[in-house]
């Protein structure tokens, strides 16, 4: 039989027990401790996300005309091998035919128009002055729209090998020597110079 003293005790003992348990859960869900834990969370404060964003346009707007302009270089790049791979090519065909080719590029047309003596007789021979007829249709030599010819110009290619410039009513290649130039709207600009024999030399400012 426990004496009368112990009894508190026991009693005591076994509500803290309880109270315990009990204050345990609802601390857990208590909004205020939910709160605090939530205060010292990690986040991103609108503060920050502005911060970030006003970085990211600075970096933007100080990036864009340096790449504005490597991009206009490439694109000139780019059209300046289309324009002497078409004059190589166009020469080789002269010369493998046997018929004298033109090749015009028209000032604000990014397109070349090859042209041809069709051979004619038995066998096939294309006599010098005749006339020349379209090969197919205008081949772009760029897409991008913002590089331009400088001025227009037909290359007249003879089958010797010779290149010169064409004009109409020609009896044969020309002695001049054709030169023009491709820009890219800005300060850059490609100089595109073809020899007599058909060498291609080109050069920038």
């Amino acid at each position: 039989m426990p004496r009368n003293s112990d009894w508190p005790t026991a009693i005591h003992t076994g509500c803290l027990r309880k109270r315990s348990a009990r204050t345990a859960a609802t601390a857990m869900c208590d909004p205020k401790s939910c709160s605090v834990m939530r205060s010292g969370a990690a986040g991103t404060t609108l503060l920050e996300l502005l911060l970030v964003v006003t970085i990211v346009g600075v970096l933007l707007a100080v990036s864009a005309p340096s790449y504005q302009s490597s991009l206009k270089s490439i694109h000139l790049s780019s059209a300046t091998t289309a324009v002497t791979g078409a004059i190589q090519s166009t020469r080789f065909r002269s010369v493998v035919s046997g018929c004298e080719y033109t090749l015009a590029l028209t000032q604000g047309i990014t397109t070349y128009q090859l042209a041809w003596q069709t051979p004619s007789g038995t066998p096939p021979a294309c006599p010098i002055g005749s006339a020349f007829t379209n090969v197919g249709t205008a081949i772009p030599w760029s897409t991008s729209g913002d590089v331009s010819l400088t001025s227009s110009i037909t290359l007249q290619f003879c089958p010797n090998g010779t290149v010169g410039l064409y004009s109409t009513g020609s009896t044969g290649c020309g002695t001049a020597i054709p030169s023009f130039t491709l820009s890219n709207g800005s300060s850059t600009t490609k100089t595109i110079l073809v020899s007599g024999v058909g060498n291609v030399t080109v050069t920038s400012p």
